[in-house]
């Protein structure tokens, strides 16, 4: 499996596994989760995504129970989390709204808590989970540098940044942020045309994809003509639309990391299938042209 060096200190598999379903699988226990990471690692996927809030800020834990059972996966994988979503559920039910927190006191403690929850001692990559309207930029670019400063983050970044809001925080920090995981998609593809993308490969940043099979839309009747015609060309391939999706994100040159979430242990084994799909320029815009229902320019 491929890597992509992100710091001095990180580097990430190519192909990461997304822990947002965790607590939604039927079996939550050390075992079932320590399989899953097996399964990854079999593959050369080590990189996990994890955020505070995933499992109505559950999931921490439940992987956190795993490495417990299983300590020598500590070393063998790299931890993604997030924070900055408060939810009035589980340790935040009594907050009278939904809101976003990037302030120093919220960010610290989040720290805490998925250190304490996952039972390790550094965080590999800390995302801030949304832009929040009510930043202080200052106060959060000041707060990242200060955990990175203090070991308890290894690299920091963000998730869901339009190129406006990495500028605004990345202008009051040192340390440099080092990817922006945002929602993209053969169906969400837009960030392809409208400066996302762009503005992360000028500044030589690997993006993060969340939701790379578009939530399972790809899946549903009102798409079957689009997975229809995707399943013929993953068929010269010999392979599947999944892959075939996955591999065309891959293919991108911003080098794109897909993160895949499922509960399933025969789809987490197929994960590394996309890496061997060969993906050329006619076939990229062959599969565009079918999403986007016409032809380019």
């Amino acid at each position: 499996m491929e890597r992509v060096t992100l710091s001095d200190d990180v580097s990430l598999s190519r192909i990461v596994y997304g822990m947002w379903r965790l607590g939604d699988d039927a079996d939550t226990s050390p075992a079932h989760v320590e399989a899953k990471i097996e399964s990854c690692l079999a593959q050369g996927i080590t990189t996990m995504d994890q955020a505070d809030i995933y499992g109505g800020y559950m999931a921490e834990e439940i992987l956190g129970a795993a490495l417990r059972a299983a300590p020598a996966l500590k070393d063998r994988i790299e931890i993604v989390t997030k924070c900055g979503i408060v939810a009035p559920v589980g340790r935040h039910e009594a907050a009278r709204v939904k809101y976003y927190d990037t302030g120093r006191a919220h960010i610290t403690q989040s720290v805490e808590d998925s250190l304490r929850l996952m039972g390790i001692e550094t965080i590999d990559l800390l995302l801030i989970h949304r832009p929040d309207p009510l930043m202080d930029h200052h106060e959060t670019g000041a707060t990242l540098d200060d955990l990175v400063a203090s070991g308890k983050v290894r690299s920091v970044g963000v998730s869901n940044f339009r190129p406006w809001d990495w500028e605004l925080l990345q202008s009051a920090m040192t340390t440099r942020l080092v990817t922006n995981q945002i929602e993209i998609s053969v169906l969400a593809h837009h960030p392809f045309t409208n400066g996302d993308i762009a503005f992360l490969q000028r500044h030589g940043i690997p993006p993060m994809a969340w939701s790379p099979l578009a939530g399972g839309a790809l899946f549903t009747p009102e798409n079957k003509a689009i997975h229809d015609r995707l399943a013929a060309i993953a068929a010269r391939h010999d392979s599947d639309v999944t892959s075939l999706v996955v591999a065309w994100l891959l293919a991108h040159p911003a080098r794109i990391m897909p993160v895949m979430g499922t509960n399933s242990l025969d789809r987490i084994a197929q994960f590394g299938a996309a890496a061997k799909i060969n993906i050329d320029r006619q076939t990229w815009y062959e599969i565009y042209t079918i999403v986007l229902g016409h032809e380019v320019a």
